[in-house]
This record gives structure tokens, C-alpha cells and sequence, in this order.
């Protein structure tokens, strides 16, 4: 079956809109390096828009109606925005669903120590990352630090000129060549992953001096004492902003692009839409890179929580309603699949994966090996959703993540369809998956981006 590239079909006007979509994905992108950065620019934008909180519905007794608009945050690390359709609530929504969580390294509970001279901070890694490409490379720190009066400090250091970068040091290539031997897991200890911070001693002090020169930096600069590291969520992410790849200027590469990249177009589908049939809802959600637990991860109860409060403002609640809403909901699970990378051949099967410039990815199963883990779409739903997609002039494609027993992965897609509802995943192609850097075709984000608006639109499947 020919492939298609998307790139083959533009005209003046879709790459006008296209460099603009990609521009605003990059400020997205700059602004969202963790998952609170991430939901505060998500409801900067809805807001704007016309979004309003749907606690401040509560509270004011609204009637909400056909058209109205609203998003509830959980715990600043995970949402859901609605767009109220025509039809009652009860006929099911149709759901795009995005993680906001990225692989990366974080701050201990007690984290500050000085040896040799040195000041570091103790770190333990998030999600599946290959630690040695985390080394010797300009880190940044973002996150907040809560007082144990309540109040909050947010951190990001590392981003502007004017401000430091931290590192992780490594072996010199002339002292490590017996490590060299050794496999890719076991290149580093995790414990030796220790983000370097600072080494100028305070004057007059005997012991630990760089490390109470810090203290004394850390209490003028942020108003923190030690102990309250204890209360901290503290995030370290590569620093540098989100650029184009590529002579041509056809790629984006940043950080974290798995998966703000589909949670960015589910979220712009969205917001760009004004008038559905069927009530639309955009998740994007925390925890998916380590299991999705916790109470802003998708296994939590917040986003059944969230609708039956829309549906008890709609005047519509009660328990079997708010069942047969779910089972009759359909979804996409926004999450990026593996491109086809040429350097690494043997790890894919040509035929079944996807390609830079091929469109939105559907995977019609998730898992590993004999699909363990996996959500399996039925064929019924592909079929409309192929329809749907060519009545729509979308470029697509359907993929497999790599050669059957090279790995595998995992979505929120299996938590959804315990709801008996149609779930299947969609997003984009990334080359250097869960590296510091990620890579995405701009092709591929803006046709993410009318995949997304027509499912959205789409009165029934």
C-alpha cells in the first residue's frame, strides 16, 4: 500500500497555516516544561477563548447549555475542558485524551550535599530515559517549592541568558574505557546522576562552605530554608528552547515533545472549534510515563468526577445517565508513536510503521510482544474513523510501535476502554523518543491538528 506525504499536497495556504500552527506549538512548548507549566498555559489559552472554571459554575448555580465551555484543574497537574454540544450529554462525548508528563530527572526529598568541594543536588530519574544521554548536557530546574505555611515559591532557573545552567558530569573518554565495555543500562549508577549546582566556598567557614554559600544564595533569591526541599517539587528538564530542525526548517526539535506535541493540537482542535453535536472533551493528564496512578494520573477518578459535576450543572446527573454517557463516549488517545528512523532499521517493520511527513499516526493496538498491556481498537471503529478522516482530507497513517518483540508501550487508552467505550491512539511520529531532545515532523502536527478538529465536529461514529 503507497504511503502518502503530506508535504505532496500543500498549497500557499496550507503552509501559512501550518508555519503558524508550529509557532504557537513552540511558545506551548517553551512555556510547558512541566505538567503545571504545562496546565496553567492550557488554561491561559482556553480562557481566552471564552473557558471559564466549571467550580465558578458551580458556585454561581449556572445552567450550563449548549455552547458553554469550561475546564476543571486537578491538583495544577492535570484538566479537562468541555464544549457543551446540542446533543444531551447522556448520547457520550467524544474525547481526545494527552499526557502532560515528560521522562526526566527529579530532585530528592533531601536533596543538597556538598563532597570534595562540589554542591549537588541528590536526583532519582522519571520514566524510561537513557541515562547517559542526560549527561553532560545544559539542564534547567523548574517546579515549586511549598513553605509549611502553605505558601509557594515556583522555581525556573536555566532558561533565560542571563541565567545559570546546571549540568551532570561524566568520565572523560581517557579514564573510561573499561566503562565503555559495560551496556547501555548499566553505563551510570543512577545514584551518580547528581546534578552539579555550584562549588564557590563561603568565606570563614570551615565546613561544607560551598554548600552554605548556596544555602545563603537559595534563602536571598527565593526566600528558602533547607528543610523546605522536604515540600518541594523540583523538575529537571534540558534547558533550551523548543527549535527548528532541518535545512528546510521542516521539523521541531525540543524536549518533552512526547506527548505535548498531541496534547498542544488535541487542545487548539479544541479551541478553535465553536459549535459541536456531540459535547467534546480534551484530558490532559499526568502520570502516563510511570503507569498513569496517582490522583492526577488517568487511573484516577477525577475525570468521571469533573463530568458528573458538568452533568449535574447540565441538570442531567444521575448515576446510570453518567454510565451510559461513558460506555457511548468514543476517544482518541492522543499519544505518539515511534518514526521509522533509518539509522536503526532492524528495530522496525518497514511495512507497519510510521513515517516523518506521513500524517497522524492511528495504532491500532498498544502493548508489547503479544499485545500484553494492550488496548485493541475494534475494526468497525477504524473503518468510521477512516472515513471520517478522507471526508475530512486528512493525511494518515496506521503503525505499529516498531518489530514485534523489539519493545513495546503503553497509553491511557486501556484505562478508557475499562468504560466500554471506542478507544483508539492517534498522534504523531517522533524520532528520539524520550531522548532530551525529541523530533517531529511540522507535517505531521498540522495534520494532527485537522484530525483532531474533525473528530471533534464529527456527529456520530
Amino acid at each position: 500500500m503507497e504511503k502518502k506525504n503530506a508535504w505532496n499536497i500543500y498549497e500557499t495556504e496550507d503552509l501559512t497555516k501550518l508555519e503558524e500552527v508550529c509557532a504557537g506549538y513552540k511558545k506551548f512548548l517553551d512555556a510547558g516544561k512541566t505538567e503545571r507549566e504545562c496546565v496553567a498555559e492550557s488554561v491561559r489559552l482556553a480562557s481566552e477563548v471564552g473557558y471559564i472554571d466549571l467550580e465558578q459554575a458551580i458556585k454561581e448555580k449556572r445552567s450550563l447549555k449548549a455552547g458553554d465551555k469550561v475546564y476543571s484543574v486537578i491538583m495544577e497537574k492535570a484538566a479537562v475542558f468541555y464544549l457543551l454540544g446540542d446533543e444531551p450529554i447522556e448520547n457520550g462525548l467524544n474525547i481526545l485524551g494527552a499526557h502532560i508528563d515528560s521522562p526526566r530527572i527529579d530532585v530528592k526529598q533531601v536533596p543538597l550535599y556538598e563532597d570534595e568541594g562540589n554542591v549537588y543536588f541528590d536526583t532519582h530519574y522519571y520514566g524510561g530515559i537513557k541515562k547517559y544521554q542526560w549527561l553532560a548536557i545544559p539542564l534547567a530546574i523548574h517546579g515549586v517549592i511549598v513553605r509549611k505555611d502553605g505558601t509557594k515559591v515556583a522555581v525556573s532557573v536555566g532558561e533565560n541568558d542571563d541565567e545559570p545552567v546546571f549540568t551532570i558530569s561524566d568520565l572523560l573518554p581517557h579514564l573510561g574505557r573499561e566503562r565503555e565495555d559495560t551496556s547501555v543500562r548499566k553505563y551510570i549508577d543512577a545514584e551518580k546522576m547528581d546534578l552539579l549546582i555550584g562549588s564557590r566556598p563561603a568565606k570563614d567557614i570551615e565546613k561544607e562552605a560551598a554548600k552554605e554559600a548556596l544555602l545563603k544564595i537559595l534563602k536571598e533569591q527565593y526566600g528558602i530554608e533547607e528543610e523546605d526541599f522536604l515540600s518541594a517539587e523540583l523538575e529537571i528538564v534540558p534547558a533550551g528552547k523548543a527549535r527548528e530542525c532541518g535545512f528546510d526548517k521542516s521539523m521541531i526539535m525540543a524536549y518533552g515533545q512526547d506527548d505535548r506535541v498531541c496534547a498542544y493540537t488535541s487542545l487548539l482542535a479544541l479551541l478553535e472549534t465553536e459549535k459541536v453535536t456531540r459535547t467534546a472533551c480534551v484530558l490532559i493528564v499526568d502520570k502516563e510515563e510511570i503507569g498513569s496512578m496517582g490522583a492526577t494520573g488517568m487511573e484516577s477518578m477525577f475525570f468521571e468526577n469533573s463530568l458528573a459535576e458538568l452533568m449535574e450543572c447540565n441538570g442531567t446527573y444521575s448515576e446510570l445517565s453518567i454510565r451510559r454517557c461513558l460506555r457511548r463516549s468514543y476517544m482518541i488517545s492522543s499519544d505518539v508513536n515511534a518514526a521509522y528512523d533509518p539509522m536503526y532499521a532492524t528495530f522496525f517493520e518497514k511495512k507497519n510503521n510510521s513515517f516523518l511527513g506521513g500524517g497522524l499516526v492511528f495504532s491500532k493496538f498498544t502493548g508489547s510482544g503479544g499485545k500484553g498491556g494492550a488496548n485493541d481498537a475494534n475494526p468497525e471503529y477504524i473503518a468510521a474513523l477512516r472515513k471520517m478522516l478522507d471526508d475530512g482530507n486528512v493525511i494518515y497513517q496506521l503503525a505499529e510501535l516498531g518489530a514485534v518483540d523489539a519493545g513495546g508501550g503503553g497509553t491511557i487508552s486501556h484505562v478508557m476502554a475499562k468504560y466500554a467505550m471506542n478507544v483508539i491512539d492517534a498522534g504523531m511520529a517522533v524520532l528520539s523518543m524520550h531522548a532530551p531532545w525529541e523530533v517531529t515532523s511540522k507535517a505531521d502536527i498540522y495534520e494532527g491538528l485537522k484530525g483532531y478538529k474533525v473528530f471533534l465536529q464529527k456527529a456520530g461514529i
